[in-house]
């Protein structure tokens, strides 16, 4: 039975075969470090584990790669404004390095909640410097890029295909260059950077042959996946938003480079909703993953993600959320009911479920129609039990066996450890939340009376004492425990 991909580049389902037989090479953008992760983070990353996971239980090895963007990304998602990083920092009154450090170790603990597997590597943008200072010098041997009082840019008419994943025109990106501001140094609006130079205040920079300064955003992804899937890749993941201008601009800079094809299936998630309107920072409806999982059990919002496929957006509700709480307990219901029971006579076939099971995650990851199956196994294995003869031991075993592969290995929704934790400790976490709540107030009041040694104090013994680690940003203290 074949895997079939929608490839964003062709725009259809195509035929999964890996470019090395029995390996499979991916790359998933990873965050721009510089705050708690949100739901739209949930949604990208719980998605592509699954990819990942499904991968593996056909039989490939999977290399999979997820950087950390720490440096480069603007906020623009271009050419101008500030690194988010660097604006974070001065919001903090800290170190750039820091609020990365600091924001890297806060999404890996939400990740591991979600029961997200960690990447086979995690590079970060800081730790590949002569890499991408190599991948530029290569590009201007070539005609492909120029160098401008200290700063290289990318010709995006040297490149023919600029714009085939997304569909925009040079013409478009050329307007869009327009609307963020133009630089009259570029040769053209729609040409875009691999190396700026930075002025003396700012903090991360490095030597290059053209300037001190620090790399573009989308030189990062391309000089990391080559150095570690090679020049041609199978599977290259990320949110919709980026397949312009950052995908687009990989590509162009890629292939310029390797005259290889870049990424043989492009894959791209949707976006996630707020009662249904879009989820974003500048709205200020972000939903901020730590607040989530002091009132909801982490497995349940990854249940609520797969009930979505990849490709079709999210929309958060209460209401959603409490219908995914009570979907997923009555699948962990029916594992509970059928392990406890005695022993019956009743043979029940398995087969049928797991084979349209295996049709739905091989139908491009669809995630939804898989659980669905396991809904219609749940119901199914319940009135079996409900009669008198009840499942007799082997097939308790071979239905134990599909839910295992199906709900625990393939979809992640049934880890048991991590469950018992979350309800365990589901009151503590209440309760601690409760205290920083009144340690905030008290480290507020000693502000405003300007006893910041006070204020510093509560900081410093929470770190030593407790291992909770507070950060003083724009929109208040936050806490996360180390």
């Amino acid at each position: 039975m074949s895997l079939f991909i929608y490839n964003s580049l062709s725009r259809t389902k195509e035929k999964f075969e890996p470019f090395n037989p029995g390996v499979v090479s991916m790359y998933v953008c990873g965050p721009t470090v510089y705050g708690h992760s949100h739901l739209g983070h949930a949604k990208s990353y719980v998605s592509f584990d699954v990819v990942v996971r499904w991968l593996r239980q056909s039989g490939y090895r999977v290399k999979y790669i997820q950087n950390i963007t720490d440096v480069g990304h603007l906020t623009d998602d271009g050419d101008e404004g500030e690194d988010k990083i660097m604006k974070q920092a001065s919001l903090e009154k800290t170190d750039p390095m820091e609020i990365a450090q600091f924001y890297t170790r806060s999404f890996y603990e939400d990740m591991d909640k979600l029961a997200v597997m960690r990447p086979s590597i995690a590079p970060t943008a800081t730790g590949h410097i002569p890499e991408q200072i190599a991948l530029i010098e290569k590009l201007m041997a070539t005609g492909h890029a120029y160098e401008v009082e200290g700063n290289v840019y990318f010709s995006v008419k040297s490149f023919d295909d600029y714009g085939k994943l997304s569909g925009r025109t040079d013409q478009e990106a050329l307007q869009s260059g327009i609307r963020v501001g133009l630089r009259s140094e570029k040769r053209d609006p729609s040409d875009f950077a691999l190396w700026k130079k930075a002025d003396e205040r700012h903090l991360m920079k490095w030597n290059s042959p053209w300037s001190i300064g620090y790399p573009g955003w989308h030189l990062e992804c391309s000089a990391m996946s080559m150095k570690y899937l090679g020049e041609t890749i199978d599977i290259h993941g990320g949110g919709m938003e980026n397949k312009f201008p950052h995908h687009d601009c990989e590509i162009a800079q890629s292939e310029a480079a390797t005259g290889k094809p870049y990424v043989r299936f492009w894959m791209h998630n949707n976006m996630v909703t707020i009662n249904g309107v879009k989820m974003g920072k500048s709205l200020k409806n972000s939903v901020n993953l730590k607040d989530i999982f002091r009132e909801r059990d982490p497995l349940v919002i990854r249940f609520f993600i797969l009930q979505s496929h990849y490709r079709s957006q999210l929309d958060y509700s209460e209401s959603a959320i409490k219908a995914s709480t009570t979907g997923l307990e009555k699948l962990l219901e029916t594992r509970r009911r059928l392990h406890q029971q005695q022993t019956g006579s009743g043979e029940f076939d398995v087969s049928p479920f797991s084979m349209r099971f295996t049709e739905a995650m091989n139908d491009d990851f669809n995630t939804p129609v898989a659980l669905a199956v396991l809904f219609d196994l749940s119901k199914a294995i319940n009135a079996a039990l409900d009669r008198q003869e009840g499942v007799s031991e082997r097939s308790r075993k071979e239905v134990e066996a599909l839910l295992d592969y199906a709900g625990k290995k393939t979809l992640g929704i049934f880890d048991e450890n991590n469950r018992e934790l979350n309800e365990e400790s589901k009151e503590d976490t209440k309760r601690i939340g409760a205290i920083m709540d009144i340690l905030f107030e008290l480290r507020a009041e000693a502000r405003e009376q300007k006893n910041f040694a006070l204020s510093d104090k509560i900081r410093d013994l929470l770190l030593v004492k407790c291992g909770i680690e507070i950060k003083d940003t724009k929109d208040g203290p936050v806490w996360s425990e180390k």
